[in-house]
Order: C-alpha cells, then sequence, then structure tokens
C-alpha cells in the first residue's frame, strides 16, 4: 500500500508496480507497501495459515511502516470486540509480499490505499475518484479477493501551507492558489516539479514563482517560510504538529488514495465485514493524521493509540 519517498509514491505508483504509493515529505512512515520484506510478525507463526469465516481465525496483517502498522492494529481490535477470533502479523513487507500471502489464505485482512492497490494490479488504469479507483478494483482483483469500504481517510499527496497564508489569502482548495501562485515558492521533492508542474498549468492554471526541491523537509521549510506551498503527505504528522492546511484538489491531479480493507473473502464472515465497514465509516483522513502524531511524533505503543480511537468512536 506513505515521504520525498512517498511523494515519489503516489506520484510514482504506476511506476512502482511493485510496491509504492504515497511519496512526499514525511517523517511518521515509509513508502506504502514499498519497503522489502522484513518478516517480523506481531503473535502467531509466519507459516501458519488463517481462515476467518465461520469462526475461524482472521489473521491481519499490515506492511513494514508505522501507519499501516497502526491500522492493521486497529482492525485487529475492531475484529476483537465483536468476538472474532484474531491473529495479528505486521511489519511482514512490502506489497508484492503481503498480496501473495493474503492469496494463498496466510492472511485474512490488510490495510490497503485503493489507489496505490489499482496502479500495482493495472497500472495503466486511470481512475482518480474513490468510486471509480473502487470500481476499477472490484473488476482488477481475483475472484478469491475483494475490497470491503473505503474510508474516508486518504494518505495521499497535497498542496499544503500554513495556517498563517491561508487565513491571509483566504485559501481553501488549490483552485484558490490562481491569483497568488506567482509570488509563491512551491517545494516538494527534486521529482516533483517535472512530474507535477505541466498538471498543475494545465489544470488549475497555475504558474509558480519558483520551484524548490525540499524532498524529506518540506514540512519544515513551510514552517521556516522559505516556501509558501508544500507537497506534504496528508497524513503526516507534521500536519498536525506545524499546523499545516492541505488545500483541497477537486479536479483530482492527485488520485484517490482511500484506506481500504482488502481481504480473502474465504476469511470472512458477515460479522467480521460490519466490524471492518464499521471502522471504515468513521477513520477520516484529520483523525488519521492526529493518530499518527501520537504514534510517530509523541512515540506511543500503535496499539494503545489503536484502543483509544476505538473507544471514542464507539467499535470497542
Amino acid at each position: 500500500m506513505k515521504r520525498s519517498r512517498r511523494a515519489v509514491l503516489l506520484g510514482t505508483l504506476a511506476a512502482l508496480a511493485l510496491g509504492a504509493t504515497a511519496c512526499s515529505s514525511s517523517a511518521s512512515s515509509s513508502d506504502p507497501l514499498g519497503g522489502g520484506p522484513s518478516a517480523s510478525a506481531s503473535g502467531g507463526a509466519a507459516g501458519s495459515g488463517g481462515s476467518g469465516g465461520s469462526g475461524g481465525t482472521v489473521v491481519v496483517g499490515s506492511a513494514n511502516f508505522p501507519e499501516n502498522v497502526l491500522l492493521g492494529s486497529i482492525y485487529s481490535q475492531a475484529l476483537q470486540a465483536k468476538g472474532v477470533k484474531v491473529e495479528e502479523r505486521f511489519n511482514i513487507g512490502s506489497r508484492e509480499v503481503l498480496y501473495g500471502q493474503l492469496q494463498s489464505g496466510n492472511l485474512t485482512v490488510l490495510p490497503e490505499y485503493n489507489g496505490a492497490l489499482l496502479a500495482y494490479l493495472d497500472a495503466k488504469n486511470t481512475a482518480v475518484t474513490t468510486q471509480d479507483v473502487d470500481a476499477a478494483l472490484a473488476k482488477a482483483l481475483p475472484a478469491s479477493l475483494g475490497i470491503l469500504d473505503s474510508s474516508p481517510a486518504e494518505d495521499k499527496d497535497s498542496l499544503s501551507v500554513t495556517q498563517e497564508t491561508a487565513d491571509k489569502y483566504n485559501l481553501k482548495s488549490v483552485s484558490d492558489l490562481a491569483a497568488k501562485a506567482g509570488e509563491f515558492t512551491i517545494g516538494g521533492p527534486p521529482e516533483f516539479k517535472s512530474r507535477r508542474e505541466q498538471q498543475f498549468k494545465d489544470v488549475y492554471g497555475l504558474t509558480f514563482k519558483e520551484w524548490k526541491p525540499t524532498a524529506d523537509t518540506t514540512a519544515n521549510a513551510l514552517k521556516d517560510g522559505s516556501i509558501q506551498v508544500g507537497n506534504v503527505f496528508t497524513t503526516d504528522p507534521k500536519i498536525v504538529q506545524y499546523k499545516l492546511v492541505p488545500l483541497t484538489d477537486p479536479k483530482h491531479v492527485f488520485g484517490a488514495q482511500n484506506v481500504t480493507p482488502l481481504v480473502n473473502k474465504a476469511g470472512v464472515d458477515a460479522t467480521a465485514t460490519a466490524a471492518l465497514n464499521a471502522v471504515s465509516a468513521k477513520l477520516d483522513t484529520a483523525g488519521l493524521t492526529g493518530l499518527m502524531k501520537r504514534v510517530s511524533v509523541d512515540k506511543e505503543d500503535p496499539s494503545t493509540v489503536a484502543k483509544d480511537w476505538l473507544k471514542a468512536n464507539g467499535l470497542a
């Protein structure tokens, strides 16, 4: 299934078909599902199978970056709260490893990012909205696998500004930058300019004063004022820490990257499906970003953070 690694992520998912998605300026996690296998697991032997329907064990896996581990823990505890027997296998590795384990039945549930998953399965697909991406996934996945409800939470590229800049110029959408872009310096990973400059001109009519490479320091560059607009991942905890404002993208330059449960259909029954869909209904981007601050900045245990969120949302 999130930094410049993640800025390369969503912008290069199609090219990184075996392991990528979000790619910008985050300190909270690594390339979603883009790393190599790390083989560390939480609960249970790595080789045992797990089928969770009709009273069996649901095996919840995760990639090897903090956000995905947190999401895996949320899924796991939500299932357990409904009486489902769960085995956790977190920090496994990249999408290519996880996908194969899900197909084999060694894993039952994975937190995925719908746009990144679609790029992995069909790199030429041009769907960008949540509805279109999910519809394309339904066709691209093998019969044994399926996605459940996508959450509103997205880990994706954004153009972000400081709260002060947003208030001063009444900026809420990327479209609102049109009147000021010529006075603004925009920052992002080294590849960001070549991948996105023409798109922003064509789609939004934006011509920035300067494009400045900032890589993993984009949020810091916004904070210190060396840039006015930055490519920051939407669940980067520095958005909360520095009070940044991700601008909405109504014309979808950045495609959907909704957190979505990917399941082995034989392993989930109606109870498990309902529990996971209930999580998706409550999980939004701002909430996930706040949780990631607790995990990546405050260094709290992901399982504790997950437990608190589930309790606060009536899912514990």
